[in-house]
């Protein structure tokens, strides 16, 4: 061999493995022969094994047959050779019939049922059941008696079981329908599970042994495919007997020290109580549940049972919910029951997925959906039906919260205490527990309808505010609580618990709320108590986002309660709480816009100034800055947040700058087809034009360009003119508040067939406007002004644009008479133009007639048409452009208050001497120039009129900047002008320049400067 280089030689690899043995031929063959014989003897002794089990079938089925032969000879293939001996415990009537009963048989269904309507007309007659099985001596034949009881009870329910889909329209038959075959044999069931009888308890024990539930479950669902046996004529069907007896069982069973009860008990939930829509089926069982102890057993039991591993959970939570209301009103219903309901259904509630409101389907069905009656049994994780929806929604309604509430009302607690004083250890855990449920039912169902029915028809918010400000004075509050409530926070601050749904409920009671009510009466927190509240929720922001940003979720509480976190994390949680309380801390922060009763400063956080490395920080995601900037701008003054704004905005120009810096978009714009040309051009343009720069040039009436370059002041005059005259009220798009304030017309489509396209327009002519710092004169009303920010708005807005509706809806809000003598309905009339078109607020509103009850929604519903609906289209579209050039982050910082000062500017007169201080000198010019102090000096004297005048001639705007003019870009400058006295002064608005000549006299400076911002001349000002 040669040399390959290797050190070492290859081992030898057998691909037949290490126990291949070389062989001869004829040891191969022998052993391929063993093989095959033993193959053929496996064959032989499994045909062997097959014919004896046939063998032996065969002969079962002749024993079978040859006993029913025997049977019929005897007692009569209709029984009717049958009599009261047959049930003797020497007889061999029931043995027999057990050995061959079939009950997919017909005629063993036959013979079954001739037996069951003898027993039925035994006891008619009078006859004793327990000495008709056990004979005179029942202790001597209990074995036996039991026996034959709990094997013919069985022998029913099999036989409705097998015989379900050809019975399923006789299923919810009453006793009075007693010819039919179920009514029958759940009579005999009945009678044979009696809790009268003897042998009822282990009757009933020994059928659920058999899997009676699962049998039970499947019998109904039977029911539930039936178009025909939904109703049971007004009547209590005997299913729902026999649902009733064995519920009742099971709960007796929980009182004894056996651990069936516990057992048998999680078996009922599984398979009763998880049945879709169980109670629309058994109203009777419904009533029956909640009107006896029956629901605090099960209540008491899936409190610490209850799972995910339960299959069709989410009905499980529609069920229990459903009798929640009910159970509560009763006297039996304890403190202790309102906690173990409220864990059972927040445990339920964690588990589901978030559910969507259903107020956007039209055409609501009372009926069940077919597929979710074949379906019934799928998971629920992923997808809900539109009924079990409804039914979960629904179950929480008035009735349920108001008795919830009156629950958590009894007795003395610290709601209803000295808020000094130490917590009662009854009521400490009822109110917590409480407050978890209602978190997660805000957090998986549509919480809309839930929080209205809370604000308006109880009394939670005084009661939890209390509560609220106690622990957030007490901060180690749960220590007071049991161990089985440590988790109910997570690791978020141990008072946000009530303080997030406080928060909620107050939310929508200030949706409601009436200036006189808020600011008079105190309704529904008094002006203390809301200051109160304001730094509490300053706090709660502030830790949240600033001192505890980022919380992680603790792995021993994670550990223990695996179940509550399925879907939530920590972080999620803590995010929809800076969400709400945010929400609320706004809300608060524009009722004292409106007539101020705290310093603006008590909103903001003194703590966080904002200066170059807090504004790049915020631009940064992830970053505590960004974090404040974007969840929570209340707590930021407004100068700070103009700052991060003006910051942001710039780098964003800075980014979409076009690389040609000559590059310019060019408006010719007529004088005499103003509007025309100013619309044509932009929606004309790309929105790259529009981040661009725009060089306009008028032409006169005599079709002759304007003098002047523009450098940018042309294009403010455009802006400010084409504003004004969009804006007009003589264009009909928009109209006027009592207050004179500006919002789209609700019948602009009978202005202009383009109408839509035109509040594109002018959502894009003001986010231009405001993308390059340009101030104008636009007066909006606000809640117009908040459809900027996709807010809605509620009934205090609605006192600008309607005053008179307004007036009467708290008129009826407070009216405290019969509410329903009045003949509203939920409708409302709209006259545009003379055109009347009555619109439904809600689904068959023209039939809902206006309640004590439903009041309150009916005045949030005309407010929500009024202020929100009505003008949505023509908002949408002003909005769609307004977001071509302004990001909504940007717009999200500010309340409608400082978006009106960020627009148009300060309201306030011009401030002459903050000018001065802010002003540049050119040409000679100087701060102590005689020609300047004589300016100044007839600065100070014109009129408000005049000076608005002077400051559209020099910057082009009528209004200064929000922040002062220390924030005017470029800053104010007066350059002296190198011309004859005789000329009126000039002005560059695109550098914010005065040419100003070195007039001899004071009158004369103040002649020529009047007459100069008085010419509106145009850019043809000689």
């Amino acid at each position: 061999m040669f040399f390959t280089g290797e050190s070492t030689t290859r081992k030898r690899v057998n691909l037949r493995g290490r126990s291949y043995r070389e062989m001869n031929k004829d040891t191969l063959m022998e052993q391929v022969r063993l093989q095959r014989d033993h193959r053929l003897r496996l064959q032989q002794y499994s045909k062997a094994a097959l014919k004896i089990q046939l063998q032996k079938c065969v002969r079962e089925r002749w024993k079978v047959r040859a006993a029913r032969e025997q049977f019929y000879g005897t007692y009569g293939k209709h029984c009717q050779n049958v009599d009261r001996n047959c049930f003797d415990p020497d007889s061999e009537f029931l043995c027999q019939l057990f050995f061959f009963f079939n009950a997919k048989n017909d005629d063993d269904f036959s013979v079954l049922l001739e037996t069951c309507r003898f027993l039925q007309h035994f006891v008619e007659d009078g006859g004793n059941v327990v000495s008709l099985f056990a004979g005179t001596n029942y202790s001597l034949n209990r074995a036996s008696a039991e026996y034959r009881v709990q094997q013919l009870a069985f022998a029913c329910v099999q036989a409705i079981h097998q015989n379900r889909n050809n019975l399923k329209d006789q299923l919810l038959t009453t006793s009075e329908e007693s010819t039919l075959p179920t009514t029958i044999l759940l009579q005999a069931l009945l009678l044979l599970i009696d809790p009268e009888r003897p042998w009822a308890c282990e009757v009933v024990d020994y059928l659920i042994q058999r899997n009676l539930l699962t049998l039970v479950r499947e019998i109904i669902l039977a029911v539930k495919a039936s178009t025909k046996s939904h109703s049971s004529h007004g009547k209590k069907s005997l299913v729902e007997d026999v649902l009733t007896r064995i519920a009742s069982h099971i709960s007796q069973k929980l009182v004894t020290p056996r651990d069936t009860g516990t057992k048998w008990s999680r078996c009922f939930s599984s398979q009763i109580l998880t049945v879709p829509f169980l109670w629309q089926l058994f109203p009777y069982l419904k009533e029956d549940f909640a009107s006896s102890r029956l629901s605090q057993h099960y209540i008491d039991q899936m409190a610490s049972d209850v799972g995910t591993e339960f299959p069709a959970y989410a009905y499980l939570l529609g069920n229990i919910l459903e009798i929640a209301a009910l159970a509560l009103a009763h006297h039996y219903c304890s403190v202790e029951m309102v906690v173990k309901l409220a864990a059972t259904a927040g445990t339920v509630l964690e588990a589901l997925p978030p559910i969507e409101s259903g107020s956007k389907e039209k055409g609501e069905r009372s009926t069940l959906d077919e597929d979710e009656m074949n379906h019934h049994d799928e998971a629920t994780v992923g997808v809900l039906g539109s009924n079990l929806k409804r039914q979960i929604n629904n179950a929480i309604d008035s009735c349920f919260l108001q008795q919830l509430n009156k629950v958590l009302s009894k007795g003395p607690s610290v709601i209803h205490g000295s808020e000094n004083e130490g917590p009662n250890n009854i009521n400490l855990p009822v109110v917590a527990t409480a407050c978890a449920f209602l978190r997660d039912t805000f957090n998986t169902l549509p919480s809309e309808k839930i929080v209205n029915k809370l604000a308006s028809r109880t009394d939670l918010v005084p009661e939890l505010w209390i509560f609220v400000k106690w622990c957030y004075q007490n901060p180690n509050w749960l220590m007071f609580l049991p161990a089985q409530f440590s988790d109910l926070l997570l690791d978020a601050p141990q008072w946000l618990l009530p303080l997030v749904v406080f928060c909620t409920v107050y939310k929508y009671k200030l949706m409601i709320v009436d200036d006189k009510e808020f600011y008079e009466k105190g309704k529904p927190l008094s002006l203390y108590d809301v200051k109160y509240l304001i730094k509490i929720l300053r706090e709660a922001l502030w830790q949240l986002l600033w001192l505890n940003p980022t919380a992680q979720p603790n792995p021993a509480k994670s550990a223990s309660h695996s179940s509550l976190l399925t879907r939530q994390s920590v972080e999620i949680i803590q995010g929809r709480i800076v969400t709400i309380v945010s929400e609320v801390l706004t809300q608060l922060q524009d009722w004292n816009n409106r007539r101020e009763f705290t310093p603006p400063s008590d909103f903001h956080v003194d703590v966080v100034v904002v200066d170059d490395y807090f504004i790049s920080q915020a631009a940064i995601e992830g970053t505590k800055e960004h974090g404040m900037v974007n969840q929570a701008p209340v707590l930021i003054p407004f100068t700070g947040k103009v700052k991060i704004y003006t910051a942001q905005l710039a780098a964003a120009k800075q980014q979409h700058q076009p690389r040609g810096v000559l590059v310019r978009k060019h408006f010719v714009i007529r004088r005499d087809h103003f509007w025309e040309d100013a619309c044509s051009q932009m929606s004309a343009s790309s929105e790259e034009d529009l981040r661009g720069l725009i060089h306009v040039t008028f032409v006169n009436e005599f079709g002759v360009q304007e003098a002047g370059i523009d450098g940018g002041g042309i294009f403010k005059d455009f802006m400010d003119d084409i504003t004004r005259a969009a804006f007009d009220l003589q264009h009909g798009l928009f109209k006027e508040t009592s207050d004179h304030l500006l919002y789209p017309n609700p019948g602009s489509r009978m202005i202009d067939d383009q109408h839509l396209q035109i509040f594109h327009i002018l959502g894009t002519f003001l986010a231009k406007a405001m993308y390059e710092g340009i101030l104008v004169d636009l007066p909006l009303a606000n809640f117009f002004l908040s459809k900027l920010k996709q807010k809605y708005n509620y009934l205090i807005d609605l006192s600008s644009l309607d005053p008179e509706l307004y007036r009467h809806l708290i008129f009826l809000k407070n009216y405290e008479g019969d509410i329903s003598e009045l003949e509203l309905y939920f409708i409302i009339v709209n006259n545009e133009y003379g055109e009347q078109r009555v619109e439904e607020l809600v689904p068959g509103g023209k039939n809902l007639r206006v309640t004590k009850d439903n009041v309150i929604e009916y005045i949030y519903l005309v407010c929500n048409y009024r202020l929100n609906l009505q003008i949505q289209k023509q908002s949408s579209h002003f909005l769609g452009g307004f977001l071509q050039l302004m990001q909504k982050h940007w717009i999200n910082m500010f309340n409608d208050h400082e978006l009106q000062l960020l627009i148009s500017g300060s309201p306030q007169s011009l401030d002459v001497d903050d000018l001065r201080l802010h002003s540049n000198y050119t040409g000679g010019y100087h701060s102590g120039h005689c020609i300047i102090k004589m300016f100044w000096e007839v600065l100070e004297s014109f009129s408000l009129e005049n000076k608005k005048k002077f400051l559209k001639f020099v910057t082009g705007c009528c209004r200064g900047p929000s922040l002062g003019f220390k924030y005017l870009e470029p800053s104010f400058c007066i350059q002296r002008a190198a011309c004859t006295l005789d000329r009126l002064p000039t002005s560059a608005t695109c550098v914010n320049r005065l040419k100003l000549p070195p007039y001899t006299s004071k009158e004369d400076l103040e002649k020529k400067l009047l007459d100069a911002i008085n010419a509106n001349a145009g850019f043809e000002l000689a």
